[in-house]
C-alpha cells in the first residue's frame, strides 16, 4: 500500500493542473487516470482535437473565398480527411505527451487505472488501495443523452463520434445550438457537408446576450448553416447508412423528418461520477447529479474535494484549472479566491464568439442603470485587411461609476481580445481607463480601446 499526501482522481485540465500544483507546493502527489494518455476529454477527445479540425477547415475556407482577392491565385486545395485526420491526431498526441513530461518533471505517479473511493483516505486503482491525506475528484463530464435519440457513435454521434467519422457526410443534422455543435457544424460546412441545426429554444447558444446571438446566427446563416429554432426532437431512425430526425415545432405542434448522414447529438454534458462510490460515502449530490461543495471545494466527505464538471458552474476547462490550482494551494495552506463572475467565455468558429462578466439581460433583470459602448470591426483597419470586418465589441459599464460589468465581442481573435477586459475587470477598472491605454497600430484589440472609447464621449473610428 503506497500512501500520498493527495491523489487527484482524472487528469483532465482540472486534475492534472491540480496534480502539478500540489507537486510545485511540496506535496507528495499522484493522479489517476484509466485512459491510456493523460488529459481527459479535453485534450484527447474534446478541445484539442476540435481547434484543429476548426484550423484546418478555415485554412480551406480562406484558400477558397479569399487567397484570389490577395493575389494567391491557383486551384484551391482538396480536402485529404485521411490526412486531416492524421494532423489532427498529432496535435493531440503532443499536448499528452506534454503532460506525461510535466508529471515526470514534478514527480507526480500516474496511478493507471479507473479509481474509486471506498472510503476518505484511500483510492482503490484496479486491485491496489492507496492511502492519502486529501482526495481530488477532478473526473470531468459526459455527453448527456436525449430520449428516443440512441447514439452508435457512427450515424448518431457525440462530438467524439464527430471528431472521428470515417469522411465528410454529405448531410449532418446537429441537434443543439450550443458550443459545440456550431463549432462542429462550422467544421463540416466548410468542409462540402450540407448542415442543418435542429435547437429546441427559439434562440441560438442559450445564456448569450441577445445581441450578439442574434448576430451570431446571421453570421452563420449566411455563411450556409441552416436552423430550425423552437423544434423538439422525438427520435431518431437509423439504417446503415442512413438516419432520419423526428421534430415538433413548439409553436404548431406540427410534425416534420429531417434525413441525415450523420446526426450529431449536442445536447450538452453531465457529470461523469459513475464507479467512484460516491453512494457508499453518503456524498452530497445536487438534484443535477453534480458533487456539491464548499467555498474550498470540499465535498460533505471530509479530506474530499472535487472540481471542473463534477460540480456545479459552467463547464470550461479553465474553468476546472483555476479550481485545480485553487484547491491545491487550499490544501497547502494558503488562501486562493477565484471570481466566477470573470471567467470567459469563447466559442472558436469564425468570427470567434468571447464574453465576460453580465450581459444586458442580466443588467436588466437586476435593475442596473448601465450604458453601451460598441464598435464594429468595419472600423478597425487590420480587420478589413484581413476579410475580418463583420462583427463587434460591446462593452458595458456601470452608468454612474463607469466600471466595466461585462464585454462581448463577435469578430477576429475574439478569444484573445477578451482577456484585456477579464484583467481590467478583476483589478475594477472603468471604461474610460480601458480607452487611456494606449493600444498598438494596426491591431484587432484597437476595436476593445474604441468600444471603451463609446461609453464615454464617442470612439475616434466610427
Amino acid at each position: 500500500m503506497s500512501s500520498y499526501d493527495v491523489i487527484i482522481i482524472g487528469s483532465g485540465p482540472g486534475g492534472y493542473v491540480a496534480a502539478i500544483r500540489c507537486a510545485q507546493l511540496g506535496l507528495k502527489t499522484a493522479c489517476v487516470e484509466g485512459r491510456e494518455t493523460l488529459g481527459g476529454t479535453c485534450l484527447n477527445i474534446g478541445c484539442i482535437p476540435s481547434k484543429a479540425l476548426l484550423h484546418a477547415s478555415h485554412m480551406l475556407h480562406e484558400a477558397e473565398h479569399n487567397f484570389a482577392e490577395m493575389g494567391l491565385k491557383g486551384k484551391s486545395p482538396s480536402v485529404d480527411w485521411p490526412q486531416m485526420q492524421k494532423y489532427k491526431q498529432s496535435t493531440v498526441d503532443t499536448n499528452t505527451k506534454g503532460i506525461e513530461f510535466l508529471f515526470k518533471k514534478n514527480k507526480v505517479d500516474w496511478l493507471k487505472g479507473w479509481g474509486s473511493v471506498p472510503e476518505a483516505g484511500k483510492v482503490k486503482v484496479g486491485d491496489d488501495i492507496h492511502e492519502t491525506k486529501h482526495i481530488i475528484i477532478a473526473t470531468g463530464s459526459e455527453p448527456s443523452a436525449l430520449p428516443g435519440v440512441e447514439v452508435d457513435e457512427k450515424i448518431v454521434v457525440t462530438s467524439t463520434g464527430a471528431l472521428e467519422l470515417g469522411k465528410v457526410p454529405k448531410k449532418m443534422v446537429v441537434i443543439g445550438a450550443g458550443v459545440i455543435g456550431l463549432e462542429l457544424g462550422s467544421v463540416y460546412k466548410r468542409l462540402g457537408a450540407e448542415v442543418t441545426v435542429v435547437e429546441f429554444l427559439d434562440t441560438i447558444t442559450p445564456g448569450m446576450d441577445a445581441e450578439i446571438s442574434k448576430q451570431f446566427k446571421r453570421m452563420l446563416s449566411k455563411q450556409g448553416l441552416e436552423f430550425i429554432l423552437g423544434a423538439a426532437v422525438q427520435k431518431t431512425e437509423t439504417n446503415k447508412s442512413k438516419a432520419k430526425v423526428h421534430y415538433k415545432l413548439r409553436k404548431d405542434d406540427s410534425e416534420h423528418v429531417l434525413e441525415a448522414d450523420v446526426v450529431l447529438v449536442a445536447t450538452g454534458r453531465k457529470p461523469y461520477v459513475d464507479g467512484l462510490g460516491l453512494d457508499t460515502l453518503d456524498m452530497a449530490m445536487t438534484d443535477r447529479g453534480q458533487i456539491q461543495v464548499n467555498d474550498t471545494w470540499q465535498t460533505s466527505v471530509k479530506g474530499v474535494y472535487a472540481v471542473g464538471d463534477a460540480i456545479e458552474g459552467p463547464m470550461l476547462a479553465h474553468k476546472a484549472e483555476d479550481e485545480g490550482m485553487a484547491v491545491a494551494e487550499h490544501i497547502a495552506g494558503q488562501h486562493p479566491h477565484i471570481d466566477y463572475n470573470l471567467i470567459p467565455s469563447v466559442i472558436y468558429t469564425h468570427p470567434e464568439v468571447a464574453n465576460v462578466g453580465a450581459t444586458e439581460e442580466m443588467l436588466k433583470k437586476e435593475g442596473r442603470e448601465y450604458k453601451v459602448g460598441k464598435f464594429s470591426f468595419m472600423g478597425n483597419a487590420r480587420a478589413k485587411a484581413n476579410f475580418s470586418g463583420d462583427g463587434f465589441v460591446k462593452i458595458l459599464a456601470d452608468k454612474k461609476t463607469d466600471r466595466i460589468l461585462g464585454c462581448h465581442i463577435i469578430g477576429p481573435s475574439a478569444g484573445e481580445l477578451i482577456h484585456e477586459v477579464c484583467v481590467a475587470m478583476e483589478f475594477g477598472a472603468s471604461a474610460q481607463d480601458l480607452a487611456m491605454t494606449c493600444h498598438a497600430h494596426p491591431t484587432y484589440s484597437e476595436a476593445v480601446r474604441e468600444a471603451a472609447l463609446a461609453c464615454g464621449d464617442g470612439p475616434i473610428h466610427m
